[in-house]
């Protein structure tokens, strides 16, 4: 990780232009095919982006506040509880400046959170492998084959632009600001943990390096000196650490109050909607379901694919190195994905986030010559907009 006394400025738009230009360049692609796609099914493509699943939930946050709830036929509750306070809040705020419907302020929201998230993920990239592997990182998380839901009012992006941001504070020695921005993605999902995470392994871990290297102890005419320093490195590094919980921590103990079942509660709101976390259990379950008709057997094959690539990636992101606080957050959010026993078609979008296992793709890609890396992304590109517009256009919710 970066020494804290090379602290670089964030990189300036100058020299991310080339990341966020083609990112907006394959937002944009699959806006198109999203709309082409919605007109030749008789469907508005501006409604599936900011009125559908949960989309609708927050903005129901936003108009009603929190106490709404479905009883569904089965005796499950479905509360709005569930939900995260930040985005309905943005929604408020950008509605009452601009008079938009808070389902449109939220696609506003969505839109410059995606633009953040793009800077954010290129800065880390950036700041540690340079700044081909900073675009080549961004395009990739770009084309992701649920990449439209960058563009739609959901939290995925908000978050990923906090999480980005706060990984880029931590690799530059910005405690507090790390600290800060690990407390808002807390209030933006309960992933936000996964950031809370990286802070913390971070900050001890620099402490245990500042602690190996320390020298031995000065005479003591020196020493009162010496201990006002390192108590000057170690309080921001402390109010980072104290800071970061409060989002995620502060939301779910109101929710526990609000309910009347203590701390523990939004553990209910969240049964409700039959989410929870059971180390992958009802994950497997679901893959093994995919082998006892013959007709689902390449759905599981894939599956299984799918899920050893994403443990091949975060092996070969140990192996090269990869910054701690990257690897904790990647981690965290990987196995908070797989291992929650929600719906199961949402797992490629709640794995979003993940960005840092991307980054041995665009090393990879970095080092190739640009037409090739050109191309290639190209065509994931073209084949991530047809499957956006075909996926938002079905019937299960992303």
């Amino acid at each position: 990780m970066t020494d804290l006394v090379t602290r670089p400025a964030p990189p300036l738009p100058r020299r991310a232009a080339p990341a966020l230009l083609g990112y907006a360049a394959v937002r944009v692609l699959g806006l198109v095919a999203l709309a082409g796609w919605s007109a030749a099914r008789d469907k508005s493509a501006l409604t599936l982006l900011s009125a559908r699943w949960d989309s609708l939930w927050y903005t129901r946050v936003a108009e009603l506040g929190y106490g709404y709830e479905v009883r569904l036929p089965n005796g499950d509750v479905h509360s709005n509880l569930a939900f995260f306070p930040l985005l309905p809040w943005l929604e408020r705020a950008v509605s009452a400046v601009t008079g938009l419907s808070y389902a449109h302020a939220g696609l506003v929201v969505g839109t410059l959170a995606s633009l953040a998230a793009a800077w954010g993920i290129f800065a880390v990239a950036d700041h540690a492998y340079g700044r081909r592997v900073g675009v080549c990182a961004v395009l990739l998380w770009a084309v992701l084959p649920v990449g439209i839901v960058q563009s739609m009012a959901y939290t995925e992006a908000l978050f990923t632009a906090l999480a980005a941001w706060s990984l880029y504070a931590v690799l530059t020695g910005r405690w507090v600001t790390a600290g800060a921005l690990a407390a808002l993605a807390g209030l933006t999902r309960p992933v936000g943990l996964a950031v809370v995470a990286a802070v913390w392994a971070a900050a001890i871990a620099s402490c245990l390096r500042e602690r190996r290297r320390r020298e031995p102890a000065p005479p003591f005419a020196r020493r009162r000196s010496a201990e006002a320093s390192r108590g000057a490195r170690l309080r921001p590094r402390a109010l980072g650490m104290t800071l970061a919980p409060l989002g995620a921590g502060g939301y779910v103990l109101w929710v526990g109050h609000r309910t009347g079942k203590g701390p523990l509660g939004y553990l209910d709101v969240q049964a409700g909607w039959r989410n929870g976390f059971d180390g992958g259990y009802a994950f497997a379950r679901f893959v093994a379901e995919k082998f006892t008709s013959f007709p689902s057997v390449p759905a599981g094959v894939g599956l299984i694919i799918g899920v050893a690539s994403l443990v091949w990636l975060y092996v070969v992101c140990v192996r090269q190195g990869q910054p701690l606080p990257l690897l904790v957050y990647a981690g965290a959010v990987t196995a908070l994905a797989l291992c929650a026993s929600s719906y199961f078609g949402s797992k490629p979008r709640l794995l979003m986030p993940a960005f840092p296992l991307l980054l041995p793709l665009a090393r990879a890609l970095a080092g190739a010559r640009t037409r090739r890396s050109a191309a290639i992304l190209g065509v994931v590109a073209v084949a991530s907009a047809v499957y956006g517009a075909f996926w938002l256009n079905g019937s299960g919710p992303p």
